[in-house]
């Protein structure tokens, strides 16, 4: 875990005023669940709050990453910080839940405040596990305060739901993304614009496409493709059609190209304006395609991206859906 305190995190300021005024004024709840979906900083958020209640010389309220406590938890080590693990891939079963918190909350903590448990992906609990974490959420000890991490909380029964805190996480602003991006892992602009716009307000994922080499092959792919798809043959077609087929695990983010790419096209079409422009790096490819495409053609190019999701989805065959999806583009 990465020192870096709540002034370095990007975006959630609702979430992090909450935090920092619930341990300011002592009213710290017994159990949260911090609800967004993958990579948009539930866990962060979760060991900053463990980290900040346990800190033994906070700094207003930033925790000082140097007493005990804090080197603790950064190098996973504090006892009184639990992060329930599971066996089975897909669930957390009901001895889970009752071996790793139940059994444990009662005994009291072994040098910090609170006692803290930590449960990522707390939406593969079983009913059964549910139900016994909901015992321990209605009698807790003073000490304890609880993390629930989901991606849907509305797969937790409404009788949790109610006992703790929510917590919901937002899409970041891409603009803050972009900026991130640029001057902390050094990214370049059109990159970094790609990267945010496709990440959707999704920090962790931006990160995760930013830093690889296979979403750059794969961008670089569908660059080269767009620009001289209206001019091929179709034998042409045909061969792009079957290099394509090299990308079918990543055809969704292909295809999301694709529609960034012609979503561009349609923008820079009805107001000239280059600052909207996501493909950056191709905006002189974008100006000339253009001013050989209608409204309706480009309109018809974005319905068509979608109707060959659609299809993908239904396992229509790949090699037609592709055909049919690039001709289209052709004439448009």
């Amino acid at each position: 875990m990465v020192n870096n305190g709540f002034k370095k995190i990007v975006g959630h300021k609702e979430i992090i005023d909450y935090i920092q005024t619930a341990v300011k004024e002592d009213k710290v709840s017994h159990a949260y669940i911090l609800n967004g979906e993958r990579g948009s900083g539930k866990k962060l958020l979760a060991n900053l709050f463990a980290i900040t209640l346990q800190c033994q010389n906070k700094e207003g309220l930033e925790p000082c990453y140097e007493c005990q406590s804090c080197r603790q938890i950064m190098s996973d080590n504090n006892p009184d910080v639990i992060r329930v693990t599971h066996e089975k891939p897909n669930t957390i079963s009901v001895d889970d839940i009752r071996e790793q918190i139940n059994a444990d909350i009662q005994i009291k903590p072994y040098s910090d405040p609170y006692k803290i448990y930590i449960v990522p992906n707390a939406d593969l609990m079983t009913v059964q596990a549910q139900n016994a974490l909901l015992k321990t959420i209605e009698e807790p000890p003073a000490y304890a305060v609880i993390f629930l991490l989901t991606e849907n909380a509305e797969t937790l029964l409404p009788t949790i739901r109610s006992r703790c805190v929510m917590l919901k996480l937002r899409n970041i602003k891409d603009k803050l993304v972009k900026k991130y991006l640029m001057e902390q892992l050094e990214i370049p602009d059109y990159q970094a614009n790609i990267c945010a716009s496709f990440a959707q307000g999704n920090m962790g994922r931006a990160i995760m496409l930013a830093s690889s080499e296979h979403f750059n092959e794969i961008k670089e792919e569908t660059v080269q493709l767009l620009k001289y798809i209206r001019d091929m043959e179709l034998d042409e077609v045909v061969q792009a059609v079957k290099k394509l087929g090299e990308y079918k695990l990543e055809i969704t983010d292909l295809l999301d190209l694709f529609t960034v790419w012609y979503r561009d096209e349609l923008l820079y079409k009805a107001t000239k304006d280059v600052n909207g422009v996501i493909f950056s790096d191709q905006l002189g490819v974008i100006k000339e395609q253009v001013k050989r495409s209608s409204y309706e053609g480009l309109e018809a190019i974005l319905s068509a991206i979608e109707t060959a999701k659609t299809r993908l989805k239904a396992n229509v065959n790949f090699d037609l859906v592709m055909e049919l999806l690039l001709l289209t583009i052709k004439e448009n």
